[in-house]
């Protein structure tokens, strides 16, 4: 699974699975069992999947603190730093922080050749400039917008983040004038992590137990704004921890919710032809066959919008 010329890809972290404690509320299986769903599933060709490439470190050093990212890369976090992550540091931890990074840059890049494109991981917007929280050690969404723009790939971008939690991290690393043409829009879970909230551009707050109807409601107005910024990509964190069965997520979505909510997002940028780059975002459902089962859904909707290559 390699990079085929000019073709469009779609990247997965082919590093290690993290190793964790015995009882870890981080369900880290669900990326291997989404990358094998979508090759028993023939979603899409195999030859379309592509090891996601490290990000460099002048790439990180576009949203994060250059001791921050030395302390990753390191191995010299301290424990409360690791606390705040959620998770332990092992060189796994950081080669894979940095291919998620990577990765969504590499998506980036090719969803302006080919108007689509993604990473079946990715999404961790929790990640501050100068930390990590929440289980996301570096911020791949703000690093793929400032390194697309810095490279002059895509003027305007646009991240919609329809995880259930805030993103705190991206809007924080890309508020007030760092980032005037990034447009930051958060749909979330109201009394959700994290707790103290950042302001993006536009946030929608919902209340707990929201279901399909107003939800889908909430997602319409998200995409008015985005439609009014007028972006050149869009960068879609398309978490499933909306759903009902999920640990972590206070809402009462249904899988056929969560469909048509990414039915409305891709044909929305398709229909414009805006470029879309889609990242997994969180899920925790009990059992985690239910957010692999979501994760795989959205890529089936992409795959059948944009026709993707089948087996």
């Amino acid at each position: 699974m390699t990079p085929d010329g000019d073709a469009m890809n779609i990247y997965y972290p082919a590093t290690e699975e993290l190793p964790l404690p015995e009882g870890h509320r981080f369900p880290a299986a669900k990326y291997r069992a989404l990358l094998e769903t979508v090759l028993s599933e023939k979603i899409f060709a195999e030859h379309i999947l592509t090891a996601s490439p490290p990000a460099s470190e002048a790439e990180l050093l576009l949203a994060h603190d250059a001791a921050y990212v030395t302390a990753v890369m390191s191995g010299t976090l301290t424990a409360d730093a690791q606390r705040r992550i959620g998770l332990p540091w092992s060189p796994i931890l950081a080669a894979r922080a940095r291919a998620v990074v990577g990765g969504t840059i590499a998506a980036a890049r090719s969803a302006m050749q080919h108007g689509l494109s993604g990473q079946l991981a990715g999404g961790t917007h929790h990640a501050h400039a100068g930390f990590g929280s929440g289980y996301c050690t570096f911020n791949d969404l703000a690093v793929a917008a400032l390194a697309v723009r810095a490279a002059g790939a895509a003027r305007r971008i646009a991240i919609l983040d329809l995880d259930v939690h805030q993103g705190d991290g991206t809007a924080a690393i890309l508020a007030g004038d760092k980032a005037p043409d990034v447009l930051t829009v958060s749909v979330h879970g109201e009394r959700n992590f994290p707790f103290r909230k950042v302001a993006s551009d536009l946030d929608i707050a919902l209340a707990d137990g929201t279901e399909d109807t107003s939800y889908l409601g909430a997602v319409a107005d998200a995409l008015a704004a985005v439609a009014s910024f007028r972006p050149d990509l869009v960068l879609y964190q398309a978490g499933v921890d909306g759903l009902a069965s999920d640990t972590l997520g206070r809402l009462a979505l249904t899988h056929e919710g969560l469909a048509e909510r990414d039915r409305i997002v891709i044909e929305h940028c398709r229909r414009r032809g805006v470029a879309i780059a889609i990242v997994a975002g969180g899920g925790y459902a009990q059992p985690i066959s239910e957010t692999v089962r979501a994760y795989a859904a959205t890529w089936r909707v992409a795959a059948e919008l944009f026709g993707l290559d089948r087996p």
